[in-house]
This record gives structure tokens, sequence and C-alpha cells, in this order.
């Protein structure tokens, strides 16, 4: 398992959180996630995923991954 922690912007509230949540745990591979505003920390299989899968994921759901 490898662990992510990805900061996010344009979260403001509970409901940026959960469709975060709900972006994530809709991928094959996630084995845990912890999402707050502004931040995501993901344990995941890198067998079946790598970080960039999980940073599209999360600005597919509208939004930004910051560096």
């Amino acid at each position: 398992m490898a662990e992510a922690k990805i900061k996010i912007d344009g979260m403001s509230c509970q409901h940026c959180v959960m469709a975060v949540k709900k972006a994530l745990n809709a991928l094959g591979g996630i084995e845990e996630v912890d999402v707050s505003i502004g931040s995501a920390s993901v344990r995941y299989d890198e067998t079946r995923l790598k970080k960039e899968d999980i940073e599209a994921a999360i600005e597919k759901a509208g939004y930004r991954v910051k560096a």
C-alpha cells in the first residue's frame, strides 16, 4: 500500500468534502480515504492506481490539486 497527502483548492464546506470522498471511493484500489477541507489523505494499492489517477479524480470532481 502507498499513501498520498494531497492539498486541494476550491473546497469550502462539508459538501465539498463528501464530493471528493465520493470521487475517490469510486476508484478501484482505494484502501482508506480521509478528507477534510483543503486536503485528502489516501491509502491505495499502487499496483492498481497511481497518484496521478487520484489527483485526476479530484479535479474531475471540480476541485484543483495544489502542487
